[in-house]
């Protein structure tokens, strides 16, 4: 059996290579998300909001992923309530009304949905 231990404590000191750091798990999420690994990627950005450690980049950012990633694997309840909790911190964030009101909508709500998908027009120019 050979022991490694030498070269695991050269890699340790190095960038970080051994460590699975918060902003590894922020870059895998986006890379699962782009690979259609929506489920995965929902689990891990969930996991990131929970412990936020050191994050680098806007919380805001990993919660309309999360959003994202719920909605694409039709996890709808999930979708409407990070959506929402998103709009609490950043009312105008046009995709965020975008995905409450397409979870909205397919869920047979579309009355509920109204309201979100034209602040989504008005405010991001999406389409609905």
């Amino acid at each position: 059996m050979t022991d490694f231990t030498p070269f695991e404590d050269l890699l340790r000191g190095h960038a970080g290579l051994l460590e699975d750091t918060t902003h590894d798990r922020w870059l895998r999420a986006q890379a699962l998300f782009e690979e259609r690994g929506y489920r995965e990627a929902a689990v891990l950005l969930a996991e990131l909001l929970d412990d936020p450690g050191d994050v680098g980049h806007e919380l805001t950012d990993v919660r309309l992923l999360l959003a994202r990633s719920l909605f694409h694997s039709a996890q709808l309840d999930g979708t409407i309530r990070v959506a929402t909790e998103l709009l609490e911190h950043d009312p105008n964030e046009p995709y965020a009304h975008l995905l409450v009101g397409r979870a909205l909508q397919r869920k047979g709500l579309k009355d509920e949905a109204q309201p979100h998908l034209r602040l989504a027009e008005l405010l991001g120019g999406y389409r609905t």
